[in-house]
């Protein structure tokens, strides 16, 4: 050996294996470090916190509770169901999906309730999984199994738990305890196992008044889109409509197969040709709104705002949008898009996925499930409410196709039938779309701060995170 080469000791080896994210443990400690044994490195490798004050997960929980397994669908018999997608910015939206064979005793178990904090379990997507939501109303709607109910004891509130599982320390500690595979997992095991600080009740205090404060604004977002959506209803002279409930249609072969080259029974249900005569339109999506479905290669070290069905809200608004390098993007993500334009889901079960660009984001990029439009003739926000509403939704629904995964096509939805709207009702459309998503701003800039204060109480401590609310604003 050379007399100029230092002898490879033991703080250059620490400071190799720090350097390259390697740990070594002792096997009786990887027994006593959960309830259960873990042998993957990524555990152990995974970024953690000491905090000062430390509980667990179990230490917090009352209750802990699966949601349905049963079948569900959009046939609005039964009781409705919530689902992963309906969890958004920390609240929950209107379920979508229903299921007609819970009786009335699984729903009264299901049923959620004020101060229930639901859990996403498991999804294909990481970056869902864990992400949770909080129950400010009692409810008349169950929630599905790929979710589960925690309900908190006196160390924690509902809010202040949930402000501390979507910020970053929470997410750590999730992605650290979760277990990964073709499905991502972080089941009540190891929602048991997670590293919770302990928050003083002045600083709860004040994270649930922000969670009050958000819901309200989001109730009043809420309220002037369904009344964009009345207003529009009552324009095109829907108001009151009930479409033809038989379900026996007879069509020539000329009127049928011919014409429109479906054999499909339910294609012809006699409700889609009373929602065609009601239009009394000879406008299509193709004469009406430009399609822009031309690929488009992500650049590999640039970032991107990835919209996914979960980022898409119920009322239009998209959020939690997460930034992602291009190369590390999904091989569907080759739709971009730009501020103004609509998204509108292809998959049946998803149509009401449609949300407009707005101006706050830039890169955004799409996956090929959406389809991207905008019009000459009729205003983003129209057009929105255009694609949400009851008989456009009926429309597309008619005419998705396929077995494995049905969709409507671009051919489908270029030729359905579209309305035109006068430009007074736009105008007024516009303004309350305009408003609503102006109040869900106030919400999600509240929740942020709920979750930024949290996170500094975690850096330094509750006095410094109170005094930087006040700084902001927030009153005591």
């Amino acid at each position: 050996m050379s007399l100029s080469i230092e002898p490879f000791n033991e703080a250059k080896y620490k400071v190799l294996m720090d350097r390259l994210k390697f740990k070594e443990m002792m096997l009786s400690d990887m027994f006593t470090a959960t309830n259960y044994f873990r042998m993957e490195a990524e555990y152990y490798n995974a970024p953690s916190v000491a905090y000062r004050g430390n509980i667990k997960g179990k230490d917090v929980t009352l209750n802990v509770q699966y949601g349905t397994s049963k079948l569900c669908d959009e046939m609005k018999e039964g009781y409705p169901v919530l689902r992963l997608n309906e969890l958004q910015n920390c609240f929950v939206e209107t379920p979508q999906k229903y299921c007609p064979i819970l009786s009335a005793e699984e729903f009264a178990k299901l049923r959620l309730r004020k101060g229930d904090v639901l859990i996403i379990r498991t999804n294909g997507n990481p970056d869902l999984v864990g992400r949770s939501a909080v129950v400010l109303e009692d409810t008349n709607c169950a929630f599905a199994s790929y979710l589960y109910r925690v309900n908190t004891n006196e160390l924690i509130n509902a809010e202040t738990l949930v402000a501390y599982l979507n910020c970053k320390y929470g997410r750590y500690e999730i992605d650290k305890n979760s277990i990964k595979g073709n499905q991502t997992n972080f089941s009540p095991a190891k929602f048991h196992d997670i590293n919770i600080p302990k928050f003083g009740g002045k600083l709860q205090k004040k994270v649930k008044k922000l969670f009050n404060q958000a819901y309200k604004c989001k109730s009043k977002a809420d309220s002037e889109f369904l009344s964009a959506e009345q207003l529009l209803i009552s324009r095109i002279e829907f108001d009151g409509f009930c479409p033809d409930q038989s379900n026996i249609a007879i069509k020539s072969a000329s009127k049928s197969f011919c014409s429109s080259g479906r054999l499909d029974a339910e294609y012809y249900q006699p409700c889609y040709d009373s929602y065609k005569e009601k239009l009394r339109t000879t406008e299509t999506v193709q004469t009406l709104c430009n399609l822009y479905d031309k690929n488009y290669n992500p650049k590999e070290e640039f970032e991107y705002q990835y919209i996914e069905l979960a980022d898409v809200g119920f009322f239009g608004n998209i959020s939690n949008v997460g930034t992602v390098l291009g190369k590390e993007l999904p091989s569907r993500a080759r739709r971009q898009v730009r501020p103004g334009q609509v998204i509108v889901a292809s998959v049946e079960g998803s149509l009401q996925s449609c949300a407009l660009i707005p101006d706050k984001y830039n890169n955004m990029i799409c996956s090929t499930g959406f389809y991207v439009l905008d019009s000459d003739v009729i205003n983003s926000e129209t057009l929105l409410v255009l694609f949400k509403s009851e008989p456009i939704q009926t429309l597309m629904k008619q005419r998705c196709s396929g077995t494995i995964l049905t969709a409507i096509t671009k051919d489908e939805l270029l030729s359905m039938p579209l309305p035109k709207v006068d430009s007074t009702a736009q105008k007024e459309i516009a303004s309350k779309v305009q408003k609503s998503f102006s109040l869900r701003s106030q919400a999600e800039q509240l929740l942020e701060y709920a979750k930024q204060a949290v996170e500094i109480a975690i850096e330094q401590d509750d006095k410094t995170a109170l005094e930087w609310l006040r700084e902001k604003g927030v009153e005591n």
